[in-house]
């Protein structure tokens, strides 16, 4: 089935009067954004194969911020990040309606009192406040997101599974709460690439291994929200 043909005007209307302020995009974003919807759904193609060198060299970013801006757009919705290979990310577009954390209406108005609770979710800095950093502590029951160690409120934190130095947000999909131990040992490795550091120890069985691993991408996909 062909897509639907976009109406342009409609599109950069309901860009700039829902979706860039309730999801709170930089401008950087709003470019990356834009730069990627014209060569996907704008010409009719749900998915697009890019490089972010090319798209940051195209838009006047650096490498690092048209690679913050990808990974932030996918972590919000704006698109979904099918693969990444040696020719770059193939990624599938979603037009604003398609958004979740908008919550915009089919006919392109503005949700009611209570309807944005997702957009705000999803852009709130969860480092900003001792209750907001508890509710990241809460969401995994006292218990470490790593080892699965029960943690004592004295030797726990909260750590980056996309380290800071590599444009890790302070998103609830980035922010897990774990023992002092496995923070320290994690540093800036993949979360991955740690949990089966952790198996290879002995620290996990097959079973748990497993089960963070799912854990994982379910947080990065949203599904681990915050109490």
């Amino acid at each position: 089935m062909k897509p639907k043909k976009l109406n342009p005007k409609h599109l950069w209307m309901q860009f700039e009067d829902v979706l860039a302020p309730r999801l709170g995009l930089s401008v950087k974003e709003r470019a990356v954004y834009f730069y990627l919807l014209r060569h996907s759904l704008v010409v009719g193609k749900p998915r697009l194969q890019f490089a972010v060198v090319a798209v940051a060299r195209t838009l006047g970013l650096s490498v690092g911020a048209a690679r913050l801006a990808v990974r932030r757009l996918d972590e919000l919705g704006a698109l979904r990040v099918l693969e990444r290979n040696k020719n770059g990310h193939l990624a599938e577009m979603r037009m604003p309606e398609q958004i979740r954390a908008v919550g915009l209406r089919k006919n392109g108005a503005f949700p009611i009192a209570g309807e944005n609770a997702a957009a705000t979710l999803e852009t709130t800095d969860f480092l900003k406040s001792w209750t907001l950093r508890k509710t990241i502590h809460d969401r995994e029951r006292g218990a470490c997101f790593y080892c699965l160690r029960r943690t004592p409120g004295n030797v726990k934190c909260l750590d980056h599974v996309v380290p800071r130095v590599r444009f890790g947000r302070n998103s609830y999909r980035n922010l897990v709460s774990c023992c002092i131990e496995c923070n320290t040992r994690k540093c800036d490795r993949a979360a991955r690439d740690f949990l089966r550091t952790l198996y290879r120890q002995g620290r996990l069985t097959p079973a748990e291994l497993d089960g963070r691993l799912r854990a994982l991408k379910d947080l990065g996909a949203g599904k681990l929200r915050p109490v």
